[in-house]
């Protein structure tokens, strides 16, 4: 996953980029052609998750996966690693790794039919920067046969290990998270539902922009934007192609690690079991004790939990001395009832 200027060159001027609170930020720059060309992914991209799970692998603890971080480190057999050597923890590495495709074969197949000259692109835009150039990488470039069937055993590995199992949980939080957002876009339309992909999500002019920890100003081609949510990324992360759309990759509102544990229920698989629990709560006004002792949970993880439906715009929370009260939106409200009515 990486970002590129129009041109296909890296971008220039995006360290230094931030709002007017000081933050560092993703900025799309949107034309009237990609306004009216937005879609959502219609699946996920297996390849795409593979990309995002290895570099979550290698980042800090992340909240929420933290344990699968721990797990996947500890699991992830020794012939995936290779991969390190091309993806970084920020997912930003050769874009030919990861293309758009409906299964790991078909994908693979994509990957290993990149033109040369491309391949070489994109290494030699890669590394250094992000990514030291090893004997492997050079051989990459080079075209040699071993180094390539070694990226193709180091990505199935990979794919079985992260993949493969939870395949079916995260297209059960893919779709639900396709589904809710395409309501929203129905009742609330296009500029509402794009700032509320992510936390602090707004509009300045035709740029949409979200807080993130690398900074980057992205011009969009006029081709249009596909919506990609992912249950194991935490940020927003764009790619963008030239003779594409480009592709928007956003936190699902449930990460993976909570879809592991979500019941068959519609609202479950969008919100996980806990917080459509608290928000089942909500159409009374709550506080953060008062939820921590309905569902037999910490406070502190009520507090998260609530912190992560209020990001969502599904409750609104106000504090009145040293209490904290919770209460639906009237978006948390139509989900719910929505969600009644599926049942």
């Amino acid at each position: 996953m990486a970002e590129l200027s129009e041109a296909g060159r890296p971008l220039a001027g995006a360290r230094g980029l931030s709002d007017r609170w000081g933050r560092t930020v993703l900025r799309l720059r949107f034309t009237a052609e990609d306004l009216l060309r937005v879609t959502f992914a219609a699946e996920p991209a297996p390849l795409m998750e593979l990309g995002l799970a290895m570099a979550m692998v290698q980042r800090a603890a992340v909240p929420q996966f933290s344990r699968w971080q721990r797990r996947a480190r500890e699991t992830l057999p020794r012939q995936a690693t290779a991969l390190f050597g091309l993806v970084p923890p920020t997912a930003r590495g050769p874009m030919f790794l990861d293309p758009l495709s409906k299964g790991l074969d078909d994908g693979l197949d994509l990957v290993l039919a990149t033109p040369a000259s491309r391949v070489r692109a994109e290494l030699d835009r890669v590394c250094p920067t992000r990514r030291p150039v090893t004997p492997w990488v050079k051989d990459l470039a080079d075209g040699e046969r071993e180094a390539w069937q070694t990226l193709e055993r180091a990505m199935r590995a990979a794919h079985s290990a992260l993949i493969d199992e939870p395949w079916s949980r995260i297209e059960s939080g893919f779709q639900a998270e396709r589904a809710w957002r395409t309501r929203l876009l129905a009742r609330d339309g296009l500029r509402s539902t794009l700032a509320g992909l992510a936390a602090g999500g707004r509009w300045e002019g035709t740029a949409l922009v979200f807080p993130r920890p690398e900074p980057t100003d992205a011009a969009l081609s006029g081709r249009g934007l596909v919506l990609l949510p992912s249950v194991l990324w935490s940020r927003p992360l764009v790619a963008l192609y030239e003779d594409a759309p480009s592709v928007l990759i956003y936190p699902a509102v449930t990460p993976l690690p909570l879809l592991e544990e979500a019941p068959a229920d519609p609202l479950g698989v969008l919100l996980g079991r806990t917080r459509a629990a608290i928000l089942d709560l909500l159409p009374r006004e709550l506080s953060t004790s008062d939820i921590a002792k309905e569902l037999g949970i910490s406070k502190s993880s009520a507090s998260e939990h609530a912190k992560a439906l209020r990001d969502a715009r599904l409750i609104v929370t106000q504090r009145d001395g040293k209490a904290v009260w919770h209460s639906c939106t009237p978006l948390g409200l139509e989900l719910l009832r929505g969600a009644d009515t599926a049942g």
